[in-house]
């Protein structure tokens, strides 16, 4: 529910917070150290998950480090993301985060998975299926383009 002073959830107030506490986290870190801890903070972000969502975020990791290893893991208002340039291209909002129904991957337009006038950029997984890992594998080999 939307709180009517600010206009902005509880959940979405928090994921704001969680962005903040990410800019600080890494502030004067640069180059190989900062990769390192966000990609450090990517992998606690997977680990803190549970159930359905912990599996997705698991596996679609696993999936960008074998695709797309020139992406950086990091979070991004505390999804597991990854990055190319420091711009998130790609990342998990787990169903739990907002207390939606299903965990979705989505990519960003710095993804350009462009195809024909018309694409989708976001993905609800509710279960992990060789035929879901394959469409992914293929919408991440195609990050980049």
């Amino acid at each position: 529910m939307a709180d009517t002073k600010s206009g902005f959830s509880a959940d979405e107030r928090k994921a704001m917070q969680q962005r903040a506490e990410e800019l600080r986290a890494n502030k004067g870190l640069k180059g190989a150290a900062k990769l390192a801890k966000e990609a450090e903070a990517c992998l606690e972000a997977i680990d803190a998950l549970s159930g359905l969502d912990r599996e997705i975020a698991s596996r679609y990791h696993i999936i960008v480090s074998e695709e797309a290893p020139h992406l950086d893991p990091k979070t991004w208002y505390g999804f597991p993301s990854y990055a190319r340039d420091g711009k998130v291209v790609t990342f998990v909002q787990p169903a739990s985060k907002f207390d939606t129904r299903y965990t979705t991957v989505a990519f960003q337009e710095d993804a350009h998975i462009d195809d024909g006038a018309i694409w989708a950029t976001s993905f609800a997984v509710v279960e992990w299926t060789p035929a879901v890992e394959q469409q992914l594998r293929e919408l991440v080999r195609r990050v980049d383009g």
